[in-house]
């Protein structure tokens, strides 16, 4: 059968393809005195408060399981806005705000209403990779701009203007980032939206991980800038409801009836039962258990990070937020004889049974010299695979 060239061209989630390994290794060794520690995807051990399970039942129980609008239920637009205006203090009309099945569907969507054939989108390199392949589906190209431990492995508006093009369209950033979780400065950011508008350009800034920022030189929102930003979020993170793929995205007034339009063809509409729990998120109950799970993952950050640093896996900037470490494994691979992080991934996987991600998907600059942890999983956990990686490498 003849495949498209358009699917042919869709790189794989080398993410998942390691995923994938880990669970076989790990369903082998599972009685074993040393069971795997997966560190490998980013996914919050927590799962939805008891509020929020109880709104799912409650909408199976109720029969609230049918369509709803495909830019979602006004009454969890509203309560979007609501959040933005008491976390972040920024008005945001419920009426710029779309739900959609997931953050990726945010991103997909984006794609698909902004980018023409052949249009250029500037992001950093590392960063998510699925984000160049909504590009890709889309016909048009991300060109990665290598970033550095100095400038938080973001661009800079300065990288933003040397590799402004004919063809480019505009930029996609992460703040806080996937793999890093660094945030780009305030002012940076302003810079580079300033040139960007300037240029008749778009901004779109992923930001499922913001409310996870752990440092209040950063954690505001992009939409504090102006309404052209187009921001992408999700339930899936702080709101700890990854399976339920929920997510919204914020787009200028003008740009809602086509994503509107779009998502009717492509989705129908989000999740209904997601979006009725999805409600429950907001109250009060809720936002203080996720405020005392956000702690928990800064502890585990501040814990496994140190540890990572003394046993020569160097993570070259302190993470402000998200769940993740981007560390530099030169000196491992060394020390274990391997080439790169992709192998590296698979000793410390067959060997310490501590399942990990190379930095194979997150771009191509220095891509092999790094490896990312995820701190999304418990305290227990992490001490485990320290001890192991340690013993390893020692």
């Amino acid at each position: 059968m003849q495949i498209s060239t358009r699917a042919q061209n869709i790189e794989p989630f080398y993410v998942m393809e390691v995923a994938k390994a880990a669970a076989r290794l790990g369903r082998a060794v599972e009685q074993s005195d040393r069971p795997m520690v997966f560190l490998n995807i980013g996914e919050p051990d927590f799962t939805a408060p008891p509020l929020v399970q109880e709104a799912a039942q409650r909408a199976i129980r109720d029969g609230h399981t049918q369509y709803t609008p495909a830019t979602g239920l006004i009454a969890l637009r509203e309560r979007i806005s609501a959040w933005y205006s008491s976390r972040f203090g920024v008005d945001v009309d419920p009426g710029r705000i779309v739900v959609t099945a997931g953050a990726s569907a945010a991103l997909h969507l984006a794609c698909l209403a902004l980018v023409n054939p052949g249009d250029e989108v500037l992001m950093p390199d590392p960063s998510y990779p699925c984000n160049r392949q909504f590009m890709a589906a889309s016909e048009g190209r991300a060109v990665l701009v290598p970033t550095t431990p100095a400038q938080r492995f973001q661009l800079t508006a300065e990288q933003v203007g040397q590799h402004w093009g004919a063809r480019t369209r505009g930029v996609l950033l992460a703040s806080p980032s996937n793999p890093t979780g660094t945030s780009i400065a305030p002012d940076e950011l302003r810079r580079i939206h300033h040139f960007v508008q300037s240029h008749g350009g778009i901004t779109v800034v992923d930001e499922i991980y913001l409310a996870l920022s752990f440092d209040a030189s950063f954690g505001q929102t992009a939409l504090a800038l102006d309404e052209n930003v187009i921001s992408i979020n999700s339930f899936s993170k702080y709101f700890n409801m990854t399976g339920w793929r929920l997510g919204w995205m914020v787009v200028p007034q003008a740009v809602v009836p086509v994503v509107e339009r779009l998502a009717q063809n492509l989705f129908i509409c989000p999740s209904s039962i997601a979006q009725r729990a999805a409600l429950a998120c907001f109250e009060s109950e809720s936002i203080a258990i996720y405020e005392q799970r956000r702690q928990e993952f800064k502890a585990r950050r501040d814990f496994f990070i140190p540890e990572l640093n003394a046993m020569g896996l160097s993570v070259p900037v302190m993470p402000d937020g998200a769940f993740y470490a981007w560390a530099d494994c030169t000196q491992a691979c060394k020390k274990l004889g391997v080439k790169d992080s992709w192998e590296l991934a698979f000793a410390l996987m067959e060997r310490a049974h501590v399942a990990v991600t190379p930095g194979r998907d997150f771009g191509s600059a220095n891509a092999s010299q790094y490896i990312r942890f995820s701190t999304a999983s418990s305290m227990a956990q992490l001490h485990a695979a320290a001890q192991r990686i340690g013993a390893l490498l020692a």
